[in-house]
């Protein structure tokens, strides 16, 4: 087969991973936005996060969002482009802006953010785009979050279809549950939740989030008080409902994953905490990289917890999310010097 045959070939193969959803131009200040100061650009999203997360561990990658004509949104694809992830899918839209995020750090460990995603171009994201961007070659999963149907009827609609597409090709799909109470309420988001998750192979959400995916409890109801038990008997009746591993991210208690055969736990990376913001996109990013690679369930949460702690430990949205060769570095003793 000749250069251009294989080139050819080789953009008809489909990628690890689709993902869509909206990706914005983030500006995060130095200290109270209403004191100004200086602010750093880049780019920010939830579903874009987690691409360039598993593009840096060596996946292939689709982001397929929609990006405003303009300025801002040629940052988005150009930064996306940079770190090895397949816009060619992505479309930009004429008649809406790019979407806007500011970080306002206000204590050590507390950072305020604040959106400018009404009548975006991300909220305006088509079904028929999505389509498109899934049906040149199916991915072997689709990533979806709960941000992207909160966006608007357009991106849930996107949602939905994506989703039938994924089960008619064969895809296995991961759903990251990512409440935004800023985006919609818990009595909006539940019933979309509770219809997707028949649908869902991996369902990853923190321990606040289950409840969004399962039935109303009635008011006689008892809830376990052990923690360990309560987390279980979420987990059970989504189990029960098709899903193949409910994974529950504990922040620094660590990450908890629950299937057919039992469950297990794995604590939290110890690292100097400096920005936990992006941190629940790289334990997505790290623990589909394993699952990409055939790697058990010991390993898929081994290396959640280790791309997560690579989050925490850095700046930003997704800038410290490692690279392959990287993930060992936190083993190494302090003061080490990699030459």
């Amino acid at each position: 087969m000749s250069g251009q045959g294989r080139e050819e070939e080789k953009g008809r193969e489909g990628p690890d991973v689709l993902t869509f959803g909206e990706t914005m131009v983030a500006l995060r200040g130095s200290g109270p936005l209403k004191l100004g100061g200086t602010m750093q650009v880049s780019v920010a999203g939830a579903e874009s996060n987690v691409a360039i997360g598993l593009s840096r561990l060596g996946h292939r990658v689709r982001w397929a969002g929609a990006v405003g004509e303009d300025e801002a949104g040629a940052l988005v694809l150009r930064t996306l482009r940079a770190e090895g992830v397949d816009v060619s899918g992505a479309s930009a839209d004429p008649e809406a802006p790019t979407g806007l995020i500011l970080f306002e750090p206000r204590l050590p460990e507390v950072t305020r953010v604040h959106y400018y995603r009404a009548g975006s171009a991300g909220s305006r994201l088509r079904a028929s785009a999505v389509e498109r961007a899934f049906s040149a070659a199916p991915p072997r999963v689709l990533h979806l979050t709960g941000i992207t149907p909160a966006l608007g009827p357009d991106p849930l609609s996107a949602a939905d279809r994506t989703l039938r597409l994924a089960r008619q090709h064969g895809a296995l799909v991961c759903l990251d549950v990512n409440f935004r109470s800023r985006l919609w309420t818990a009595e909006r988001a539940a019933p979309v939740l509770r219809e997707w998750v028949p649908s869902v192979d991996v369902l990853i959400a923190s321990e606040d989030e289950l409840a969004l995916c399962l039935p109303p409890r009635g008011p006689d109801a008892e809830k376990p008080t052990d923690p360990a038990a309560a987390l279980a008997a979420q987990a059970a009746p989504l189990l029960a409902r098709g899903v193949g591993e409910v994974v529950v991210k504990r922040g620094a208690a660590g990450a908890t994953a629950f299937t057919g055969d039992g469950s297990l736990h794995r604590p939290a990376r110890p690292v100097r905490a400096v920005d936990a913001v992006g941190a629940g996109d790289a334990f997505v990013a790290g623990y589909l990289s394993a699952l990409l690679d055939g790697a058990g369930l010991a390993e898929r949460l081994e290396r959640a917890v280790t791309t997560g702690a690579f989050a925490v430990a850095s700046p930003g949205d997704w800038e410290g999310a490692p690279t392959r060769p990287e993930l060992g570095l936190l083993g190494a003793p302090p003061g080490t010097v990699v030459r």
